[in-house]
């Protein structure tokens, strides 16, 4: 089969040939139908954030199971799924206290060290799956708690977006901060996460909802999907722009979806008295953000992290589907080009260049 795969950090992908292996266990064979391009690979590829080499890139993907291994009891073949990278073992305490996303216990869903690798590439060498999923690939093999089955009339494409960029953009707005309907909500970034959160607040009631970026493209299509105010963060200050238009109240949750350390800082100084901000970006690692001391107990201001929005993505996900299918979550609007696997790294250009919200891969 093909795949994308990430040689040397920083680096471009490379379109190879690699092998894998049957199901084993609890793992399932997944025919790739569509990924989606998340921002998230392109840290690694730019070296902002390390993994382990060479690896099957992507991890927003949907597909219909092929086979599974012999102790498989979710799915069947034919079944139409999301792949989450969120993969949880069900024993741990994060998971036993309902915060499956914080699973760390990696080797419950992974193969043992000397057992025979899931993927090789055409030399026999070992292959990394990115995310413990690799889904920039013509087929994932995959432990089953990395999926979640999806209804016949969902299309795949719009269902790959789910896998991790709605997740985590409407879940920070859900699950995260726990939004109160009326609320005044700033976005921060109007790509695939951002317009997520910005849909999930609208969904959730918000009364005003302010969306920032620096791409009047972007803005135009976050005044399509729900913002309210709209503001260009490359044009004006945005922190006083929100405290003139609020007269001074400011708001009362902000979401980071950028992962800059500007943009957290104007996230937390755009919340008022007893506001969130919430940062879902990725920021580079090592990374630190500074703020005021003394705005945390005078002010009773929050400031928290959101982890792929915090999710239980087998109870999240079909919700999600089924407000796509009734019209509440516009997950159309959020594709902007589809694209054949060799043209990856041109997708990847494309988001370097802030261009679009979503490209997805299209394998069949």
């Amino acid at each position: 089969m093909k795949a994308a795969v990430l040689n040397q950090i920083p680096g471009e992908l490379v379109i190879e040939e690699v092998n894998v292996d049957k199901p084993e266990g609890s793992e399932v064979l997944i025919q790739t139908v569509h990924a989606g391009l998340c921002h998230s690979d392109l840290h690694f590829m730019e070296g902002h954030w390390q993994t382990k080499l060479p690896a099957v890139m992507g991890h927003e993907s949907a597909g219909i199971v092929q086979a599974v291994g012999p102790d498989v009891s979710y799915v069947k073949p034919g079944d139409r799924v999301i792949t989450c990278l969120s993969i949880f073992c069900g024993q741990c305490n994060h998971c036993l206290t309902g915060h499956p996303n914080r699973c760390q216990n990696f080797a419950a869903f992974s193969r043992a060290r000397d057992a025979a690798p899931r993927l090789t590439n055409q030399a026999g060498d070992s292959l990394a799956q990115f995310a413990r999923l690799g889904g920039f690939a013509e087929e994932m093999l995959v432990h089953e708690n990395a999926l979640v089955k999806v209804r016949e009339e969902m299309p795949l494409d719009k269902a790959a977006l789910i896998g991790c960029g709605v997740t985590t953009g409407v879940g920070a707005v859900f699950r995260t901060a726990r939004m109160e309907p009326g609320s005044t909500v700033v976005i921060f970034g109007c790509g695939g996460i951002g317009l997520s959160a910005l849909q999930g607040a609208r969904i959730a009631g918000a009364g005003r909802i302010f969306a920032v970026d620096v791409t009047q493209d972007k803005l135009d299509l976050a005044s399509k999907l729900g913002a309210t105010d709209l503001i260009n963060g490359a044009e004006t200050d945005v922190v006083a722009e929100i405290k003139e238009a609020t007269g001074g109240e400011m708001a009362d949750y902000s979401f980071e979806c950028i992962g800059l350390k500007q943009t957290a800082e104007q996230a937390w100084s755009v919340v008022g008295m007893g506001g969130t901000a919430v940062i879902v970006g990725m920021m580079p690692f090592g990374q630190k953000i500074e703020i005021m001391g003394y705005e945390v107990f005078m002010q009773e201001k929050t400031l928290k992290g959101s982890m792929m929005g915090s999710n239980v993505f087998r109870r999240d996900m079909p919700q999600y589907v089924n407000m796509y299918l009734d019209g509440r979550l516009n997950l159309d609007d959020m594709v902007s080009r589809h694209i054949d696997l060799e043209q990856i790294n041109e997708g990847y250009t494309a988001m370097q260049n802030r261009e679009g919200a979503r490209t997805v891969i299209d394998f069949d």
